[in-house]
């Protein structure tokens, strides 16, 4: 082997490793603050789309009152308290197939069920609020994404 096949299969030179390691570093300091950005962005989705499940639960028990016209209702074989139609805050998070994620609490009065996320920078203020339906309305669920 000639000198200079022998000098070129010696491996890189140190200038050569720190400008790779620094196009490393700059490369991430532009790419960790965007996957901090998906983190929150995708407990609020989930948050999100746990609101929707409970919508979607509830107009179910809902249609199932209408067609059987007796309360409560039976989802999955869990019998299902209604209150002017609709799931009892207290029986709501039963109509779901999966609250893992959720501390699920009902007030004192058993009209409103909270789900919190768990391990979101301020649970309180990542929720989903279920109240009970009044007369003629549906119930109120609405969603508090401030601390997700």
């Amino acid at each position: 082997m000639n000198r200079k096949t022998k000098d070129r299969l010696a491996g890189f030179t140190l200038i050569e490793l720190v400008v790779v390691i620094a196009l490393l570093g700059i490369l991430a300091a532009f790419a960790i603050p965007r996957f901090a950005s998906l983190e929150r962005e995708a407990r609020i989705a989930t948050t999100q789309g746990l609101a929707g499940s409970v919508r979607g639960a509830a107009a179910l028990a809902h249609s199932l009152w209408i067609a059987q016209g007796v309360t409560p209702v039976a989802m999955e074989g869990v019998a299902i308290n209604l209150t002017n139609g609709y799931p009892d805050a207290s029986d709501v998070a039963l109509t779901l197939a999966d609250t893992s994620g959720y501390n699920v609490t009902v007030n004192g009065g058993g009209d409103q069920a909270t789900f919190s996320r768990v391990g979101a920078p301020n649970p309180a203020t990542c929720v989903v609020v279920y109240e009970d339906a009044v007369v003629n309305f549906s119930p109120n669920i609405t969603t508090d994404l401030s601390g997700c």
